[in-house]
């Protein structure tokens, strides 16, 4: 056993070169509550975890979501199979949690409104209120596809290469989508 305790030490000092098979071992010790195991897996990953928050989140959240993230994996570690590689499955639920974070952001962004000149910016209540109900219904009548890169992008403002890693798509298709999507809804809300 103690030279199993040597391959943690050099776990340690050299972080991504985890085998795959060390990796395995250490997810199943892990979701049965070892947190040594959880120790070298956090080890052997957070730099990267911390590298996508930074990027998609900006260097003040990247620390706190890295935590969320771990903490989400340690809780969720009884759902990992081993189909794909720990890392893998990692980076995806890091991703979720994420865009989780950047869907709640931009709802609360939205929600506050600085600067002297902000009333004076706001449009006034249009006279008839079907309209906004017209633009749901016609929301509801686009095709799954449609529907969801353009609620992604024009509503909730997804850049094309995060709704396509999101949906398991390519960018391009999600561009075609896009254009699909605000074709038929001028079509509708023009009639």
């Amino acid at each position: 056993m103690e030279h199993a305790g040597s391959a943690v030490t050099a776990r340690d000092r050299a972080p991504g070169t985890v085998p795959a098979a060390a990796e395995l071992k250490d997810a199943a010790a892990a979701a049965a509550g070892d947190t040594r195991a959880f120790e070298r897996l956090y080890r052997a990953h957070v730099a990267r975890i911390h590298s996508l928050a930074r990027r998609m989140l900006g260097a003040d959240l990247a620390g706190e979501v890295t935590q969320d993230v771990f903490v989400r994996a340690w809780q969720k570690l009884g759902t990992f199979r081993g189909e794909a590689a720990f890392g893998t499955w990692l980076h995806r639920l890091a991703v979720n949690v994420v865009l989780a974070e950047r869907a709640r952001l931009g709802t609360r962004r939205g929600r506050f409104a600085e600067g002297e000149g902000v009333m004076d910016a706001l449009a006034a209540r249009p006279a008839a209120t079907d309209a906004g109900l017209d633009f749901d219904a016609a929301i509801e009548r686009l095709p799954e596809g449609a529907r969801q890169v353009f609620v992604l992008h024009d509503v909730e403002g997804y850049r094309h290469e995060e709704i396509a890693s999101l949906l398991g798509v390519t960018s391009g298709t999600t561009k075609a989508q896009l254009h699909r999507a605000r074709m038929l809804l001028r079509r509708h809300l023009g009639s």
